[in-house]
């Protein structure tokens, strides 16, 4: 499986990419959200993208605002980690088309919860 990390935090993009890693993910990582879609225009298609709300150039919002307005690109997984917790903020992510929301601090079995509810743990480690 491959999942797209996008995060203006490298030591965030790290932590995720790890957590993934672990799981089995193959992954590719972006600063911004701009650089997430160039990662998708390239014909990269991962199956998860764990992207971050607050960012340069292109926020996590417009991202996914962007993702799902491609019709290529409409089945790819969203769920966006930050630290964004007011219920209205995570309101408009999911009615933006995210699939799942994860807040900041998170732990890997959070991370592992969310992906085993969207039914994206690789079968080795679902059993």
């Amino acid at each position: 499986m491959r999942a797209l990390v996008i995060d203006d935090s490298r030591a965030m993009r790290r932590i995720v990419t790890s957590i993934l890693t672990g799981l089995g993910y193959e992954v590719r990582d972006a600063g911004h959200g701009r650089e997430g879609l160039d990662v998708l225009d390239e014909g990269w298609r991962p199956d998860l993208v764990c992207v971050d709300w607050n960012m340069p150039v292109m926020d996590g919002l417009q991202f996914v605002s962007a993702v799902r307005s491609n019709p290529k690109w409409r089945s790819v997984t969203i769920m966006m980690v930050t630290s964004e917790s007011e219920h209205t903020q995570i309101v408009r992510a999911l009615a933006a088309g995210a699939h799942e929301y994860v807040i900041k601090p998170f732990t890997a079995d959070a991370i592992r919860d969310k992906l085993a509810l969207l039914g994206l743990l690789p079968q080795e480690v679902a059993l």
